[in-house]
């Protein structure tokens, strides 16, 4: 579940912030489907693929953040995986009311996120094993 954020973390500007793996086919095609819905940019989207440097100033180690998407909500709390996928949902399109709901619901979104465990480790041994996933390659 989200972890508390120290003050001095950077602003997030009144709008989550979405870091994913912009080298990752599926994680694309996915993020891609969701910027496009995001067409009044209430998310701050961070491919961590291209520059991972933002990781830093929350904590938030590259092999951490290659293993679970990871995404800050707009009161600076670090959320991941499928609770990163519900704060995603709230601000987006089409999916507003399935995060809405779901928020409230956290034994859902804890089912949801032992389902995510498994496809982001499957995931990341077909990706990242060999070290292609790797900054700078």
């Amino acid at each position: 579940m989200p972890e508390s954020v120290a003050p001095s973390r950077p602003v997030t500007a009144g709008r989550p912030i979405v870091f994913y793996d912009g080298g990752c086919p599926l994680c694309r095609r996915e993020i891609g489907h969701y910027q496009r819905l995001d067409s009044a940019g209430a998310v701050d989207w961070r491919d961590i693929h291209a520059d991972a440097t933002p990781l830093a100033d929350w904590g938030i180690t590259w092999d951490r953040a290659m293993l679970r998407m990871h995404a800050i909500s707009a009161e600076g709390q670090i959320r991941s995986g499928a609770w990163a996928f519900v704060l995603v949902w709230r601000h987006l399109p089409y999916y507003r009311w399935l995060g809405g709901t779901l928020h409230r619901l956290p034994p859902i979104v804890w089912l949801m996120d032992r389902v995510y465990n498994v496809i982001a480790r499957f995931r990341w041994r077909s990706r990242c094993d060999d070290g292609v996933c790797r900054p700078g390659r």
